[in-house]
This record gives C-alpha cells, sequence and structure tokens, in this order.
C-alpha cells in the first residue's frame, strides 16, 4: 500500500530553502568566504592593495561625484572582473587538467576580460590625471 502523505523532497542546497533575514545573512557570510578565497590569488590580492591606494586618490583627483564615481567603479570592476576570471579558472579546473581547446577559450576569454577591464580602468585614470595636472 502506497503512503498518502508526499514526501519532502531532500533539499540538496540548504540556503536555497532560507528566507528572510536568514538568507540575507548567510549569503552575506557566502560572499565573505568569497572575498577570502579571492585574497588567495595572487592577482586579486595586488589589485585589491592597489585599490586602497587608489580609492583615497580617486576622492582628491575627481572633481565633482561623477569623476569620483568613475574612478572608483573602474577600480571595483578590475576588481569584480577578477574574482570572475577566478571562478571560471575554479570551474574549469574542477571539470579536469587535461588540456581542452574549450577549456583553453574559457580561461583566455576571462583572461581578456580582466585586460579590457584593466585598460577601462588605466584610460579613465589617465583622462582625469591629464585633466587634474594640464
Amino acid at each position: 500500500m502506497q503512503d498518502p502523505t508526499p514526501s519532502t523532497p531532500k533539499v540538496v542546497n540548504p540556503q536555497k530553502a532560507r528566507k528572510g533575514i536568514s538568507r540575507i545573512w548567510h549569503a552575506g557570510a557566502y560572499s565573505i568566504q568569497g572575498l577570502r578565497a579571492g585574497w588567495g590569488e595572487t592577482a586579486f590580492r595586488q589589485e585589491a592593495m592597489l585599490s586602497m591606494v587608489l580609492l583615497p586618490v580617486a576622492f582628491w583627483l575627481g572633481q565633482g561625484w561623477v569623476e569620483i564615481a568613475l574612478l572608483v567603479g573602474t577600480v571595483l570592476l578590475v576588481m569584480i572582473v577578477e574574482l570572475l576570471n577566478t571562478c571560471i579558472e575554479s570551474a574549469i579546473d574542477r571539470i579536469g587538467p587535461e588540456w581542452h581547446d574549450l577549456s583553453k577559450r574559457a580561461k583566455d576569454m576571462g583572461s581578456a576580460a580582466v585586460l579590457l577591464s584593466l585598460l577601462l580602468c588605466l584610460g579613465v585614470w589617465s583622462a582625469a590625471l591629464w585633466q587634474r595636472l594640464s
């Protein structure tokens, strides 16, 4: 005879079952863990240390809130893209260490995204410096 009560499905990820403040609290904790994991990556650590210098300078260099936002935003964008690139590399490495065209392509595209964000940051900062110092 079949059980008349439906069985509750097993929750694979407990975060999906959380609601309200509990979900926000745990999501924040996961984000902090992600930043700690990012700190273990040399490139992210270098960019984070450089940002500790650049962010205060942005408030001196920027001549209005829009310029300050652009200067700060481009620095943060570099760090965001670096974290996403690390995610791509980690996911590819989890699949396997063997060389594959698609794995190389994904890693190269992640690296290209970091390069473009760095060039954008350099361009915005160069323009702001040029305007301020000329």
